[in-house]
């Protein structure tokens, strides 16, 4: 029912934008008189905003069209490398550019975003890497007879897209884990580290990752502590709707996930949708068009299996598995100790509102066998959780540490300047707005 009335509701707001885009194309219209009216601007700004608000999102695109390597446009095309029930690995491949660079596989969150979350992340480091990304399918169009997928699942996933880009006799790989992916990507790399791998990644990275809650908890993770399982199971979880391949499959939908942290900030959208309608007001397109950019990608939500999120509520966030070391995987321990022969990294940033100070740098502390010129640790001040993969920080501050931490394990792949394609758009997140 929860599902069948929120389709209602985006019907009715489907329509209710369409209204009011063609409403602000008439007041905006140069042949129309009003347009010239101070009451003709504030009408054409106010139904423009609400249009955008009201408007219905899918899947958005990369977009990379080039990169720019040592001054030169690079073509950029993205390549299926492997397909699964519930994701697919992409591969940005850069024609004509060095086959030295390291291979870098980003790992995206699931928790509700698709993985062009990261279209930051990824278009800053293409210039001096081989990069690869899990693009998570979203639950709601993945049909039953696909199967589960879990928290475990996730883990083999990881192992099995590091084993497809890591053949034998090459170089080994690099992994980057943003926020969610750092608890079973750092799982992942303990199981390949305990069975010696062949494909054992090089370095670990991880930004803003929930490894520890109890550091520092935030304002989701005491959500996630004060509610009892029971609660999460009966009153987050839905049945997709017959209209979507999925239909019938138990999921946790992304609109829940989008409207807990818009009411998490609202006061923030807020002001940033009443910043937006004055800069509309003035003319300043530019401006808003930022402002509608972030909110594009921010409202493209995706749903979640059912039993991947009570897991990882359950395991991650509730009863903190991995720092407690009874974390499993498929019944074999997960052991932190396994780990010698990877070096680590761990990101924070200083006003992390989702992942709190100290949650990331718990990895570096498990890891009690690698040495510690193995282990890096940097808090990046005045960064909120978005800012520490996407925006101007990231670019010249953050990146750049990624970069010289990955090459030192790589002293032959030559490092290569700061890369933009075509289309950039900065993607800097509004003050007080966070990605969860």
């Amino acid at each position: 029912m929860l599902y069948d009335a929120y389709e209602l509701g985006r019907t009715w707001l489907t329509g209710a934008s369409t209204a009011a885009r063609i409403g602000a194309d008439w007041w905006g219209n140069p042949a129309n008189p009003f347009a010239y009216t101070g009451a003709g601007e504030v009408a054409a700004a106010a139904l423009d905003v609400f249009a955008h608000a009201a408007a219905p999102r899918g899947k958005p695109e990369f977009g990379f069209a080039s990169t720019l390597i040592d001054g030169r446009q690079v073509p950029v095309i993205e390549v299926i490398v492997d397909r699964k029930p519930f994701g697919q690995l992409k591969r940005f491949e850069r024609i004509g550019a060095s086959p030295d660079d390291p291979k870098l596989l980003i790992v995206a969150p699931m928790s509700g975003h698709y993985a062009t979350l990261l279209r930051g992340t990824v278009e800053r480091m293409l210039p001096s890497h081989d990069v690869y990304i899990t693009d998570w399918r979203d639950a709601k169009t993945a049909p039953l007879s696909a199967g589960r997928f879990d928290l475990d699942d996730y883990v083999d996933y990881v192992m099995d897209w590091l084993t497809a880009i890591t053949p034998p006799g090459s170089p080994r790989a690099h992994l980057l884990a943003v926020c969610q992916p750092s608890v079973p990507v750092y799982a992942a790399v303990a199981l390949m580290s305990a069975s010696k791998h062949p494909a054992l990644p090089c370095t670990l990275t991880m930004m803003g990752g929930p490894v520890d809650t109890r550091r520092a908890p935030t304002a989701v993770n005491q959500l996630a502590m004060e509610r009892p399982f029971a609660w999460f199971e009966n009153s987050v979880i839905a049945t997709v709707p017959a209209l979507y391949p999925g239909a019938g499959r138990k999921v946790y939908p992304g609109f829940l996930q989008l409207a807990g942290f818009m009411s998490m900030n609202l006061g923030n959208h807020m002001i940033s949708h009443w910043e937006m309608f004055k800069h509309l007001v003035k003319g300043d397109g530019e401006s808003a068009d930022a402002t509608k950019t972030f909110y594009e990608e921010y409202r493209s939500v995706c749903d979640m299996t059912a039993e991947f999120y009570l897991q990882t509520i359950d395991v991650v966030f509730q009863n903190h598995h991995l720092p407690r070391g009874i974390m499993t995987h498929r019944g074999t321990p997960v052991d932190p100790a396994a780990i010698t022969d990877v070096s680590i990294f761990a990101i924070e940033g200083e006003r992390d509102d989702i992942s709190g100070l100290g949650q990331t740098k718990a990895g570096l502390d498990l890891a009690v066998n690698l040495a510690e010129d193995r282990k890096r640790y940097f808090m990046v001040p005045g960064v909120g959780h978005y800012g520490i993969f996407n925006g101007r920080k990231w670019r010249d501050v953050i990146a750049p540490e990624v970069e010289q931490f990955i090459r030192s394990t790589c002293p032959n792949a030559p490092l290569h300047g700061k890369g933009r394609h075509q289309a950039h758009v900065d993607m800097d997140a509004p003050a007080g707005v966070d990605f969860a």
